[in-house]
């Protein structure tokens, strides 16, 4: 199954409050595989660009308006989403942004049927606890490091981990299809053996000295300086 990871930044918080989106990033997955395709944009909102905004992505009015208008990124967007599921992180929150850009070229809105949010799904996983995309990193030990400001391809890329993880891990189904992971499943069978019999116990096998032996042992040690066994008393 083909699934988009995709995240925005934007002017600010209510795009019903004149907000517009001036970043998306997207990553393809399949089969809950990283592709290596994406999709990122810079937009131009045509409006200025509030301070508090700017601190959490540091996008500027200046850069931004060097960048191109949404409607003339729309159709290489819609190219790439296609009518596949779109994950996204308080998903409603980039829906609405996303759809509000749709609506202003006079596109049709992504139907709200397609979208997965993951923070729904971590708030379902592990209710009480902390459910930013930082906190669910660490959860799973995504790297992170390079997130010093938000950005809507490394946050897309990020969440992409982070959902797999949420999903079952990299491990799930391996690409196997249901005949072979019913397989996978079933119990392996093992053959019981009757126990085997101790073995008899064998008599101690006699470890005296032959007078033979003894006489060698005996020529042996004459030929030596000081011998122990004479030091020790030992007979020979």
């Amino acid at each position: 199954m083909r699934e988009i990871i995709f995240d925005t930044e934007t002017t600010g918080l209510s795009p019903a409050g004149g907000d517009r989106m001036v970043e998306i990033g997207c990553i393809e997955l399949v089969g809950r595989v990283e592709t290596g395709r994406s999709f990122h944009a810079y937009f131009n909102p045509e409006r200025s660009m509030p301070s508090e905004a700017e601190a959490v992505h540091g996008l500027s009015e200046t850069f931004l308006s060097g960048q191109p208008l949404f409607r003339d990124k729309v159709e290489e967007l819609l190219d790439f989403i296609g009518g596949d599921p779109l994950v996204a992180h308080n998903a409603s929150f980039d829906f609405g942004f996303l759809n509000h850009e749709l609506g202003l070229c006079q596109r049709e809105a992504v139907c709200m049927s397609r979208m997965v949010d993951t923070l729904a799904i971590a708030r379902g996983k592990f209710p009480g606890a902390k459910h930013s995309l930082d906190a669910l990193c660490g959860r799973f030990g995504v790297d992170r490091s390079a997130r010093v400001k938000h950005g809507a391809l490394l946050d897309a890329e990020l969440l992409a981990q982070v959902y797999i993880e949420l999903t079952g891990g990299r491990q799930i189904g391996l690409g196997l299809d249901p005949a072979e992971m019913a397989r996978e499943a079933a119990p392996i069978a093992v053959a019981v053996t009757a126990p085997v019999a101790p073995a008899a116990p064998r008599a101690a096998r006699a470890h005296a000295a032959t007078e033979q032996e003894a006489a060698a042992h005996r020529n042996f040690i004459a030929r030596m300086d000081d011998p122990l066994w004479d030091r020790m008393g030992v007979s020979t």
